[in-house]
């Protein structure tokens, strides 16, 4: 199955892509749009309609969060049909310039990517169109994870930094101490549209991403407190109460899970 979505947010319009072989689609994705520019492309389980939806906003540049095949699994696509400049950050070109591995629950859901060359970010400041985008390096979910604030308009696009108030599992690549740290730097910036691309809203985003900010650092707190005292993950799951999701676990080989958070914290504790 495949649906799409359209939401208006005054400016910028989020279209939002669903696929799933079989039954619903378990997670979806936006791209958002503004007049001819794209910030990520989807998946490419739905090119066809994000190449009909380029071709409709005639797209002429591409900005890219980063690397994961979700956002920029349509770039090399959009960039061929519509002649397009596909920009990122170094890390995420560096990544793109060659096939990369992902778990066959992610083809599944998202689909393979395909090679391309982007052009790198010159500065930490894009205009296109009389808007000006802050270029803000924002690791954690991964190393070239970027996000663009907008600060005429009070726009945020973070990516995958917020997902929601409220996690349930990291991926294992994850660093816990860097997101926050990312996090604690978004919110420096004037904004209150947060334009998440699997859950974007268009007021009191800023209370959000703080909300979020605020779960990882208790999180942290309390799984680096029974660290100290040399407790194990497992114990120290069992002592918080916390549940793992094992469908996704085991649908995701162990690469999606409520453990990775725990060891992320524990990995980040013990270095420092």
């Amino acid at each position: 199955m495949k649906t799409i979505r359209k939401h208006e947010f005054g400016e910028v319009t989020a279209y939002r892509l669903g696929y799933a072989p079989v039954g619903k689609p378990l997670m979806s994705v936006c791209v958002f749009a503004m007049g001819d520019l794209f910030i990520d492309t989807g998946q490419s389980h739905m090119q066809k309609t994000v190449l009909d939806i380029a071709a409709a906003h005639r797209v002429s540049t591409v900005l890219l969060t980063h690397h994961h095949e979700d956002h920029s699994g349509n770039a090399a696509a959009i960039k061929k049909q519509c002649n397009a400049s596909v920009m990122a950050h170094p890390l995420t070109v560096d990544k793109l310039r060659q096939p990369f591995k992902v778990f066959p629950y992610q083809q599944w859901v998202w689909g393979p990517t395909t090679p391309l060359a982007p052009e790198p970010f010159r500065s930490n400041f894009f205009e296109h169109h009389g808007l000006g985008f802050q270029i803000i390096h924002s690791p954690g979910h991964s190393r070239d994870h970027c996000a663009f604030v907008v600060p005429d308009r009070g726009w945020l696009f973070s990516g995958d930094l917020y997902l929601g108030d409220h996690i349930k599992f990291f991926r294992a690549d994850e660093k816990i101490d860097e997101q926050i740290h990312s996090l604690q730097h978004l919110l420096r910036y004037d904004f209150d549209a947060l334009f998440c691309n699997h859950r974007p809203m268009a007021k009191n985003g800023k209370k959000h991403l703080a909300s979020k900010l605020q779960f990882l650092e208790d999180f942290y707190g309390r799984v680096s407190s029974l660290a100290r005292q040399g407790l194990d993950e497992i114990t120290i799951m069992r002592q918080l109460g916390l549940k793992e999701q094992w469908l996704v676990k085991m649908i995701c080989f162990g690469n999606v899970s409520m453990r990775n958070m725990v060891r992320s914290v524990m990995a980040s504790s013990e270095a420092n």
